[in-house]
């Protein structure tokens, strides 16, 4: 497959996913620095991420309704323009609580671009649904692992200056989406605030939302927690942050696919969760040793890269309904587990001890494992082809942007 060859809709849409997930890892350098500056707890600071992912999970509930309405282009726009708002405003905030609220705020933005960005490539693409995922799982890996190097050199100058650097980025995204997006084909069929939960009836994508759901407590610990036992300036963590990026990119385009089809989809995913279950009991066990803490971090991303390609693509065909659908469900109940981990993982800290939040997210990962073996006779048909139709787009009235 080569990556390139994809519609203009398409390369619109990857290239604003790249800076919307520049977004994730710009902060997390800084994290250490805004307690310092502000006088805040290390569970405190996490709430940036808890009030980000708990709105973005409730969101995810409007996002087929509003899109289905004002169409994909006007929702991407709209997306991209509540996360400038909410990163300006987080950037001039003068207590952690206030940039928690611009975060929640940042958050909805996020909601909305995200989950259309996933449907919009997945609808927009030439090949197979694996290579949609693939390609959005590479933009999606690029913007990781350059938004921590990124908001490590930003941060090193002002906790304040990754927060003002999204909204540049973001405006440069909006931009771009403006003039190179086509507006897709008017929707015919409007989504109802019902639709999600009604997917969640199929057994399928129920599971595979809270293997996600469990999976996320791993996955926040690492990305939340661990600047604080390593306490390093904010470039260092930077590029500790950047080479998990780039071991998540590589991952989730070149080994993900190679596993997927040696093993299968299932046995591909159980083996990176039970990878990444064993990289946070070592993390757990030599919490002390900042070496293991930076090996750690970069190891887990070949893991997380293989999971995050394969459970997106499995999210896709796991149930008999629309893309935006099924991709809004999952992420309502998978980002509940984003929202509780970061603030859980820095209250375990200060009230237990550093070890404590990596032990809990080994045995939330592993439970994950259970959860997915369990649905595994719900989704036999995720190995099966599912070739895509290339999306016209229509005229420019049709959304009139």
């Amino acid at each position: 497959m080569n990556l390139l060859r994809q519609p203009k809709a398409v390369m619109a849409v990857a290239f604003a996913c790249v800076i919307a997930f520049m977004g994730i890892g710009l902060v997390d350098p800084i994290l250490k620095p805004i307690a310092d500056s502000l006088g805040a707890t290390p569970s405190q600071t996490s709430l940036l991420f808890t009030s980000y992912m708990a709105v973005m999970g409730l969101a995810m509930l409007i996002t087929s309704v509003v899109s289905s309405r004002l169409g994909v282009k006007r929702t991407l726009l709209l997306g991209l323009l509540v996360i400038i708002a909410g990163a300006g405003l987080a950037g001039m905030s003068g207590s952690v609580m206030e940039i928690v609220g611009y975060r929640a705020i940042w958050g909805l933005g996020n909601a909305l671009f995200v989950a259309t960005a996933l449907a919009a490539i997945v609808s927009a693409s030439q090949g197979s649904v694996r290579d949609a995922v693939i390609f959005y799982e590479a933009a999606l890996g690029v913007g990781i692992a350059a938004g921590p190097l990124i908001g490590g050199v930003l941060g090193s100058i002002s906790w304040r200056g990754p927060f003002f650097g999204v909204s540049v980025l973001m405006a440069i995204a909006f931009v771009v989406t403006f003039f190179l997006l086509p507006p897709f084909a008017a929707t015919v069929h409007h989504s109802s605030l019902r639709d999600p939960f009604r997917a969640l009836r199929h057994p399928g994508l129920l599971g595979v939302a809270i293997t996600a759901l469990l999976y996320n407590f791993g996955f926040f610990t690492l990305l939340a927690y661990t600047p604080f036992p390593l306490d390093m300036g904010a470039q260092q963590v930077g590029l500790i942050f950047f080479g998990w990026g780039v071991m998540l990119a590589f991952a989730s385009v070149f080994l993900a696919p190679r596993l997927q089809s040696a093993w299968g989809t299932i046995p591909s995913i159980v083996f990176a969760l039970l990878g990444f279950a064993l990289v946070l009991a070592v993390m757990a066990i030599w919490t002390d040793h900042k070496s293991v803490l930076v090996v750690g971090v970069v190891a887990a991303g070949l893991f997380l890269g293989i999971n995050n390609t394969l459970v997106t693509e499995t999210v896709m065909k796991a149930a008999p309904v629309e893309r935006g659908v099924a991709s809004a469900a999952y992420s309502f109940v998978r980002f509940s587990g984003g929202a509780v981990a970061p603030w859980l993982a820095g209250y375990l800290g200060e009230t237990l001890n550093d070890h404590v939040p990596y032990w809990v997210g080994t045995l939330a990962v592993l439970a994950a494992v259970g959860v997915l073996l369990a649905s595994r006779a719900h989704l036999t048909a995720v190995d099966q082809p599912h070739d895509l139709e290339p999306v016209v787009p229509t005229a420019p009235a049709v959304e009139g942007c």
